[in-house]
């Protein structure tokens, strides 16, 4: 297929106006941004519901972090399908699945350890829906224009979240947890039908997909193995993917000690709140700057110092400092989050052209894989040396891999070609 939005070779700087007026990148955008509201809202809602059926925090906390870890596990015995199938039946259907397990979870009292396994399942074919919203992004977006397009789903992902965390305690709050689990349905129902009705069905030759070499689950479990197996090889596909997953995995290990870092340093009642909401403003701060003022080759340069930018302010929570010193660390090191736009185009220039959906579904799940494990791992270093040690421990490691990029060899420009 074409890409619809063509001015973004070399060294140009598009425009988010630019690559709003593409209507298949708007259509994907605009839902995923309710999606991903629906996606707090359902999150933290089943959250509340174990927490008020059970009492535990333990397992208040598994829900809350079930649909994260499985995804991994998901592309790599799914992945392919993203590639295979048409799109428009894939992210309808990903929606629709969505739509109907937040309903399940609202309206049948099933045990917790049923709900939890219904969760867990359905987060495995996660990976093969938003792995299919990726490729047709990028068939329908081009060079800067489509790294401009991931820097508005960053920021409209951010708001979004925000967004429904709100609405998640508003809705619990007023209608009781069931009930606001029925709204993210209605949101996730929303969704599907804008996707079904408004995105065009693509044949295999204008996504190309390999449809015809589905030849059953075992043959998509076999190839989705393998083609994550010859991704993971790639040199250059490999360190792209790991420098995109460590720093926030590490920086979201970081953020899940705010909570007890607050209350060890006896900050006042909702601080801790403040302290979060630190992170994702510095964020969208970051990418509004970093792509909206910065050329491609610029963005591409700043890689390694945004990295450190994103790990060293966390270094000074070695000192414990206080609340107005925390806000603006954690501030500083949202910012660096910028550093992902810089390698955009080069990951994508690094894929093969029918591995594409695959690889973008490896990307998502290993990150939120990652971001799952990361507050787990800080946590049991925070019990050795404090959680102000461990943040900072966090913050080191970001730099480290900082360091690491720099060490990087650029390939020749003739070797980032699409194949």
């Amino acid at each position: 297929m074409t890409p619809t939005a063509r001015p973004a070779q070399g060294n140009h700087r598009a425009t988010y106006w630019e690559v709003l007026s593409e209507p298949r990148f708007r259509l994907l955008f605009s839902t995923r941004a309710v999606a991903i509201t629906a996606d707090a809202l359902r999150i933290t809602t089943f959250s509340v519901l174990v927490f008020s059926s059970t009492g535990s925090a333990l397992l208040s906390a598994v829900a809350f972090g079930i649909g994260f870890i499985p995804q991994l596990f998901g592309s790599l015995l799914l992945g392919s399908l993203a590639d295979r199938l048409p799109p428009r039946a894939l992210i309808t259907g990903g929606y629709a699945l969505t739509c109907a397990t937040a309903l399940l979870l609202a309206l049948v009292r099933m045990p917790v350890a049923a709900s939890l396994g219904v969760v867990a399942l359905v987060s495995l074919t996660t990976p093969v829906f938003h792995g299919a919203s990726s490729r047709l992004v990028a068939q329908s977006l081009e060079g800067d224009a489509y790294v401009l397009g991931r820097s508005l789903n960053n920021i409209a992902g951010a708001g979004a979240q925000l967004f429904g965390l709100a609405l998640g305690g508003a809705a619990v709050a007023a209608l009781g947890p069931r009930r606001a689990l029925a709204v993210s349905a209605v949101l996730y129902l929303g969704c599907a039908l804008a996707v079904r009705l408004r995105l065009p069905r693509l044949e295999p030759g204008e996504f190309d997909g390999a449809s015809g070499s589905a030849g059953g689950d075992s043959g998509a479990v076999r190839t989705s193995l393998q083609g994550a197996g010859q991704l993971l090889r790639g040199r250059t596909v490999r360190r792209l993917m790991v420098a995109q997953w460590l720093p926030v995995a590490l920086v979201a290990g970081a953020e899940g000690l705010i909570v007890a870092y607050a209350g060890e340093r006896r900050f006042a009642p909702g601080w801790y709140a403040v302290l979060m909401g630190c992170l994702p403003v510095g964020m969208l701060v970051g990418d509004l700057l970093v792509g909206r003022l910065l050329r491609p080759r610029t963005r591409e340069r700043l890689v390694a110092p945004l990295v450190a930018l994103a790990g060293l302010p966390l270094i000074g929570f070695a000192a414990e400092p206080g609340v107005g010193a925390s806000s603006g660390l954690l501030l500083l090191s949202g910012l660096g989050y910028a550093y992902g736009l810089g390698l955009q185009r080069p990951f994508l220039d690094a894929l093969p052209q029918d591995g594409r959906g695959q690889a973008f579904g490896l990307l998502g799940s290993g990150s939120m894989t990652l971001q799952g494990v990361g507050p787990v791992c800080l946590g049991a270093v925070a019990a050795v040396v404090g959680t102000g040690g461990a943040i900072a421990l966090a913050g080191g490691a970001v730099a480290l891999t900082a360091g690491w990029i720099l060490t990087w060899h650029p390939e020749p420009p003739t070797s980032m070609t699409r194949r």
